[in-house]
């Protein structure tokens, strides 16, 4: 059966309703936001890049209607996110323009998220775990002579006798680090290094809790080989079960990890 008139009326009243609701404008804690806004979705739209000069100050405070401390506090803001960065001064090199965020922005604000426990350490090792595996699995068909040497110089560094816990520990991030760089996605390594470096702190005072954290160096130290060895030979699949392996070891051996 159709409808009635009265019932088509009270769906099209209650459509133009729905219509203006979520027309209706969100509220706003700051008018340093919408600068930062205004900026993001420019370099998102393509009109803003890598090395371009921002208008002055004065000059974007007016475009966007709000005041130059609201203008300021935004550059503030970006700048230590790292996607702008800031020179005094006259000239050319003067002024605010767009950086490329550096992955040590990505690592500060991963460590601070692990520090806070907005996500379980549970949550990063298999987060881990998927990640490495794929950088693994592309290493093993993509890395040259160039990424190969790096990967072996890292391990080279955890075969020094009487290497220290902490040279040990920066060395095994570079060597997790090397195999993302070799698999050739940037993005996997700077995952893999933000992550990594995240767990540093966790990692090291974790060690000084085994009871023998020389024999724990030295097993993990031969799972690194045998990841490398399943590279080199471009045997993706091994590569990626030894990456598991020797993650889920690390994490089961290191009381620090074991936090859900």
């Amino acid at each position: 059966m159709g409808e009635s008139r009265e019932q088509k009326d009270r769906h099209g009243e209650a459509g133009r309703v729905m219509a203006d609701a979520e027309w209706k404008p969100v509220s706003r804690s700051s008018t340093y936001e919408l600068v930062i806004d205004a900026i993001e979705e420019r370099i998102i739209a393509g009109e803003l890049g890598v090395g371009d000069l921002l208008p002055a100050e004065r000059d974007l405070a007016s475009k966007l209607g709000v005041s130059r401390a609201s203008v300021r506090e935004a550059l503030r803001v970006l700048e230590s996110l790292g996607v702008v960065r800031s020179s005094g001064g006259s000239g050319r090199g003067a002024g605010t323009f767009i950086a490329a965020m550096p992955t040590a922005a990505l690592t500060r604000f991963l460590r601070l998220h692990v520090a806070l426990t907005n996500f379980s350490l549970s949550d990063v090792i298999e987060t881990r775990v998927q990640l490495e595996q794929s950088s693994a699995v592309l290493a093993a068909t993509r890395a040259d002579e160039d990424a190969l040497a790096v990967i072996n110089a890292q391990l080279a560094i955890m075969d020094t006798p009487g290497v220290s816990l902490e040279v040990f520990n920066d060395a095994d991030t570079a060597f997790h680090v090397a195999i993302a760089q070799a698999a050739g996605n940037q993005l996997f390594s700077d995952l893999t290094g933000a992550i990594r470096t995240s767990l540093r702190t966790t990692i090291f005072a974790s060690f000084h809790q085994v009871d023998d954290p020389t024999t724990l160096m030295g097993r993990l130290q031969s799972q690194h080989r045998g990841i490398a060895e399943a590279i080199v030979a471009g045997d993706g699949e091994r590569a990626a079960r030894l990456t598991e392996e020797h993650i889920r070891t690390a994490a089961a051996a290191l009381p620090g990890l074991h936090k859900p």
